[in-house]
């Protein structure tokens, strides 16, 4: 039995983005993104509710200020007291996993989909994507990025306007452009 393109991207195999269900899911989250950015001035449970009807997982005390972006919605789980500043962007075409307590800076984007390295496939327009994980009580300053299948440690700090290109272990602090420990 064949994969559904969906199937395939939740996989994390090469899919089509294209396809119409895929298609289908991304007008739904386009439209349930126009009403929670507008929700910007409504109470934080009001907000809260909106996200559990979307997300994957929505811990206790999860917060996201609008404006927010993400692609579908359904692979991004946030755990209890959550805070995600203004502008941020999370590309979920697979599971992006955010621990307890972690706090992320104004317009820090987590992209979990990837592209194929050779031309040959990208110009098929395939693509696929790689989980990222974010553990408890880390800390992400503004404008950081964190590039797919990174996986951050709890109690991890990434600053400021970080690339984060690799695996960041728990209590490690990283910085730069590609990120790196701390000396």
């Amino acid at each position: 039995m064949s994969k559904t393109e969906k199937q395939k991207m939740l996989a994390g195999e090469l899919y089509r983005p294209g396809d119409p269900e895929l298609q289908a899911d991304a007008a739904a989250n386009k439209a349930w993104l126009a009403r929670y950015n507008a929700a910007l001035a409504a109470p934080a449970s009001e907000r809260h509710a909106l996200l559990s009807e979307h997300f994957g997982r929505v811990g206790k005390g999860a917060v996201i200020r609008p404006p927010f972006f993400c692609d579908y919605g359904y692979n991004i789980h946030v755990g209890e007291e959550v805070f995600l500043n203004f502008n941020c962007v999370i590309l979920d075409i697979v599971e992006v996993v955010i621990g307890d307590r972690t706090q992320i800076g104004p317009a820090v984007q987590i992209y979990a989909a990837d592209h194929p390295r050779d031309a040959e496939t990208r110009r098929t327009g395939l693509e696929f994507g790689r989980p990222v994980r974010i553990g408890r009580d880390v800390w992400i300053g503004g404008g950081a990025i964190i590039l797919p299948g990174v996986s951050i440690g709890d109690d991890a700090v990434i600053g400021a306007g970080s690339v984060v290109t690799r695996d960041v272990a728990a209590g490690q602090i990283v910085t730069g452009n590609p990120a790196r420990p701390r000396p």
